[in-house]
């Protein structure tokens, strides 16, 4: 007999979130509860914590940071006294102050001019106040051109979510047709052309794909022709000045745009900080120029973000390779340029000449190329070139129309590409004139007017030789008004640091010292045990893990950023000391360059972990390892500062976003195609998605994809008979307007820990029992312990000193579970939007049925004090909950670790921590309340001179050593708050 069967639940998730923002819907009120108390715990003052981003003490009166080349004089150009070009630091252009951030009080000064007022579709400027106009006449539920909510849903989630082929597209709608036969009902599309021409008549996101082509036009020889001078490369492209626009009227970004360069302020010792593209002196600068005719004042000044770099999609097959051409705002905030919410477009796929190997070094075949590439970008970016001095009106998402001038921005490029950019010698510097053989020495900043100078005056071998200027190609940005390619070339965390600095020189130098002071066969063994240490590392949430150490064959950028946070213990003990220091002081300035906010203290800091690192890594040359230090992607460090001042964080500008772009533009739309004439399957890939995110963002700007299909059509199925369809759409909007506000802002919270929704009924119910499994008899007397510190929070007495009768008794019932989560606030890492990370701390017997693990944590132990100071490191035993006077306290059991010294390890800049033990050597636990716990914390073992182990394992590391560091490294929030 076959089993029973379930029927469709027509009424799942139809209960809303009902909290400001959120869009989820549940099936059952339980489900919500759960989502509420994870998503959006509404806690007390008492547990929300303080240390989100500990901000240092105000350094002593300012004086300019020194940069280790002549930037400090350009830097004096464009970055300003703070009140030399506003009024007020408190003025914005409405004349308000500005409050954003967790309690911290900032100032901004928006320029004066160029201040972003909203204007009318003739391009007058509004009253302050005025609403804007109505953006659309659409009905509400005109969904065209799909017919209702499910073809508009379903077809984004065949093409855009599962990428569905379109045989397995045919396929599931014929299924679909199967179980509506006989019910004179149809699927949602006959079949996947069907479901193609749908998308493709979307009005809205269509910036149609063109071309041109490129020939070589110049002299060719008498015999012997080579094939690149007969051949026609095609460029592929869509207008970028649509695109932009496309992307201003984004509802999206409304709440997420800055529409006027800004200086901004803490409200202590008027610190100046840098976080957003439009905080730089960039930004600024360019506005004072656009001022000074009378015409632009008042228009929003847009920089376009632009990059490029080649990538490949198949290693045996066809044409490997594409050259895409990416487009961005520097309008949109940091946060917004690296979530993949669609403000980076792909807008181009250059040429990639080819030609036989007997002419591939030929000298007229690498200008051909190199000159063909600034051709390309020159054309393609031409349609802007009218509105960068005349102000052109623009609707943006905020239904707002402002006068736009335009300007070319930052290019995000790595180094291959900036030779290519700024038509310089490759191993010369792109942004300053030191010599190829001596980068780190003070010279000054490359810039047109000095390029255009010596074009006039020196020969073609003198350029190349004396100043690396490839003097006969001419770069796109001539052809523009204010631009300067050797200024917008952006820092590149990415490709300079992590693959660069770190996996490429330090990693590399290390190998190469262990091979030239010890036999072959000793290095072997020693970069065994290397390898080993890092295999045997503790795991930790977002930590990865090594299995075979770092003998792995192809390298990531995601490898070496992940190398970065266990290396520098594992080589402790094997290279002499200053070589630890470079390594610590190049991790230093990493993860200070990293942060999401650059304060002028933080650029002190920056700066002195250049130096540390130039002064140590002087034993590379000492020992003969390495000959110079003269290398671009490492010399690029000196430049940082100067590019923090003016375009702001880096991290909005890092290639790592450009790379992560390529997967969706490029690779995955690859994979979809036949392989045959594969570009012209992707470019209409690439427009399909276009419309689809446009189609989305339209419909929920008109609220129309609120709640569920599902939640929607029962609303509608459960009206009387009869009613029309303009009563039906009242409905619809008065249910979905219902409780609803915007967040404007991340949350106030900035750490919440809580267990886990489930616990685990195989384990121990009572304390005695707990005390059984965990092997702890004196259990119960901690748990009076815990009970006492709760119930007489003001008795200062040390636990030890209370009489045993005074302690409350506990014998009932407890829940016992594996894990806790941990919600904060840690914008310079991996997170949401609003910059909230959530993590877990585990604490079972059997990880994944396979082995124990039991991690460590920050505890809160003084909140008046900052970093390690104010916390202790503890490792949980056991996360359980129990009521006692109708009170549920939810606890961890944990191991304490006590603090080696007062001060962090001088050459790993990391604290060292030991397992605690009592006088009578038992271990040191307690019981503690979860509102203790900040986050999870990653110990690595100090391993001395000795070898490993081969029978250690990861989950044998915090039992088998006797002193850890604590891994400040192990990511960027846990660098800002373990020092």
């Amino acid at each position: 007999m076959p089993p029973a069967r379930h029927r469709h639940n027509h009424n799942s998730l139809q209960i809303p979130c009902g909290k400001p923002g959120c869009q989820r819907w549940f099936k059952s009120k339980a489900g919500r509860t759960r989502h509420h108390h994870s998503a959006h715990p509404d806690l007390p003052p008492s547990v929300r914590h303080n240390r989100g981003t500990p901000q240092p003490d105000p350094p002593p009166p300012r004086t300019p940071t020194p940069v280790p080349s002549a930037n400090e004089a350009e830097l004096q150009n464009l970055s300003p006294p703070p009140h030399s070009r506003a009024p007020s630091r408190s003025l914005s252009p409405e004349g308000r102050v500005e409050f954003h951030g967790h309690g911290d009080r900032l100032y901004r000064n928006y320029h004066p001019k160029l201040d972003g007022r909203a204007c009318n579709e003739l391009g007058e400027f509004l009253a302050p106040g005025m609403p804007p106009p109505l953006y659309t006449e659409r009905p509400f539920r005109d969904w065209a051109p799909y017919r209702d909510r499910v073809e508009f849903e379903l077809a984004e989630f065949l093409f855009k979510r599962n990428q569905m082929s379109a045989s397995q597209i045919d396929t599931l709608l014929d299924l679909w047709a199967a179980t509506l036969l006989g019910h004179g009902k149809q699927p949602p599309f006959a079949n996947h052309h069907d479901l193609y021409k749908v998308i493709d008549s979307t009005p809205l996101g269509s910036v149609p794909w063109k071309s041109f082509s490129v020939t070589y036009n110049g002299e060719k020889p008498d015999h012997n022709v080579p094939p690149w001078m007969n051949d026609s490369f095609e460029v592929w492209y869509r207008d970028p000045h649509e695109v932009i626009k496309n992307m201003l009227g984004n509802a999206d970004y409304k709440d997420e745009m800055d529409y006027a360069p800004f200086h901004e302020f803490s409200s202590e010792g008027d610190e100046q900080r840098w976080q957003d593209f439009m905080s730089g002196s960039w930004a600024w600068s360019q506005a004072d120029e656009i001022a000074k005719d009378p015409d632009t004042h008042g228009a929003t000044f847009v920089p376009i973000v632009l990059g490029s770099d080649k990538t490949t999609v198949s290693v045996g097959t066809g044409n490997n390779e594409y050259y895409p051409l990416y487009i961005s705002l520097g309008n949109v905030r940091n946060n917004v340029r690296r979530a993949h919410r669609d403000a980076v477009s792909i807008t181009a796929f250059l040429a990639i000449p080819k030609t036989t190997k007997e002419h591939a070094n030929d000298s007229s075949f690498r200008k051909f190329r190199r000159q063909l590439f600034h051709s390309s970008l020159a054309k393609i970016l031409g349609t802007f070139k009218p509105w960068m001095t005349k102000p052109e009106i623009v609707q943006f998402g905020d239904s707002y129309h402002r006068r736009v001038i335009y300007g070319l921005g930052p290019y995000i490029a790595d180094y291959e590409e900036q030779v290519l950019l700024s038509c310089i010698v490759r191993g010369w510097c792109a942004k300053c004139l030191s010599p190829r053989n001596e980068l780190d020495i003070n010279s000054l900043c490359r810039c047109k007017e000095h390029t255009e100078t010596l074009l006039e005056q020196a020969t073609l071998q003198e350029l190349w030789s004396e100043y690396g200027i490839v003097g006969d190609l001419v770069p796109f940005t001539n052809d523009f008004p204010r631009a300067d390619i050797h200024e917008l070339l952006s820092p590149d965390i990415l490709h300079q640091l992590i693959k660069g600095t770190f996996k490429d020189h330090l990693v590399d130098w290390v190998e190469r010292y262990l091979k030239h002071v010890h036999s072959a066969a000793e290095a072997s063994r020693i970069l065994d045990d290397i390898d080993r240490r890092i295999a045997t590392v503790a795991p930790c949430a977002g930590l990865r893990r090594f299995p075979q150490g770092r003998g792995f064959k192809q390298w990531t950028g995601d490898d070496s950023k992940a190398l970065m946070k266990v290396y520098l213990p594992a080589i402790e003990g094997y290279v002499p000391t200053d070589v630890v220091q470079a390594f610590r002081a190049f991790l230093d300035f990493c993860y200070l360059v990293r942060r999401d906010v650059i304060t002028e203290h933080i650029l002190i800091q920056i700066q002195d972990a250049l130096e540390r690192f130039h002064h140590h890594r002087t034993i590379f040359n000492t020992l003969g390892i390495v000959l110079t230090f003269s290398l671009p992607r490492q010399h690029s460090m000196v430049h940082y500062l100067f590019l923090i001042r003016l375009f702001g964080a880096p991290n909005g500008l890092c290639s790592s976003i450009t790379e992560a772009k390529h997967i969706k533009a490029v690779k995955e739309p690859w994979r979809r195609s036949s392989r045959f004439k594969a570009l012209g399957q992707m470019l209409l890939t690439n427009q399909r998605l276009d419309k689809l995110s446009a189609a989305r963002a339209d419909f929920r700007r008109r609220r129309m994809l609120d709640g569920t299909c599902l939640s929607e059509a029962n609303v509608l199925d459960n009206l009387p008979d009869g009613q029309n369809e303009d009563v039906r759409d009242e409905v619809q909007l008065e249910d979905n307007n219902e409780d609803i506000e915007v967040d404007n802002g991340p949350t106030s919270v900035l750490a919440h820990v809580e267990l886990a929704k489930t616990p685990q009924y195989k384990r121990a119910r009572t304390v005695n029992e707990l005390a059984v499994e965990l092997l702890i008899p004196q259990l119960p007397v901690l748990l009076g312990h815990f009970l006492f510190a709760q119930l007489h929070p003001d008795d200062e007495r040390d636990p030890d000193e209370i009489p045993p009768n005074m302690l409350p008794h506990f014998n009932g019932r407890i829940w016992v579970f594996n894990s806790a989560s941990s919600r904060f606030f840690a914008p310079s890492d991996l997170s949401g939007i609003k910059g909230m990370r959530r993590e877990h701390i585990r604490a079972c017997p059997r990880w994944r049925n396979d082995f124990p693990r039991y991690d460590c944590i920050f505890t809160n132990t003084n909140p008046e004090l900052d970093g390690m100071a104010g916390m202790t490191i503890a490792r949980v035993i056991c996360f359980f909950s129990f009521k006692y006077d109708y009170t549920l306290y939810p606890c961890a059991i944990v191991r304490w670790f006590d603090t080696v010294g007062d001060a962090p390890d001088e050459d790993t800049g990391m604290w060292m921590v030991r397992p605690a033990f009592h006088a009578n050597h038992t271990p040191n636990i307690a019981v503690i309340h979860i509102d203790a716990i900040y986050r999870a914390a990653h110990l690595i073992p100090i391993y001395g001179r000795h070898p490993v182990p081969l029978d250690i394992k990861y989950y044998h590391s915090y039992d088998t050593f006797r002193a850890f560091y604590v891994n400040k490294y192990a990511d960027h929030h846990a660098f800002e708050i373990a020092f």
